[in-house]
């Protein structure tokens, strides 16, 4: 908790149900915002070599599709 630390930096040892308490009798609640997932970095990394030397023109739309197999953390 942001108030427990905080108060540790200022030399006073206090346990994390104390600041709860506390903030439960005085009515504050802190306030958790989410970050936006944000997945576009720019240009990133090389284009791979076609090393199985395929085909990748298409005659037609919807012809042939690819997929990129990478994995997210």
């Amino acid at each position: 908790m942001r108030i427990r630390d905080e108060l540790e930096n200022r030399g006073q040892r206090v346990d994390h149900k104390k600041v709860q308490r506390i903030m439960k009798e005085l009515g504050l609640k802190c306030l958790v915002r989410m970050k936006k997932y944000r997945s576009y970095k720019g240009k990133v990394g090389k284009i791979a070599p076609n090393i199985l030397d395929c085909p990748f023109k298409a005659e037609k739309p919807n012809q042939k599709w690819v997929t990129d197999i990478t994995e997210f953390k």
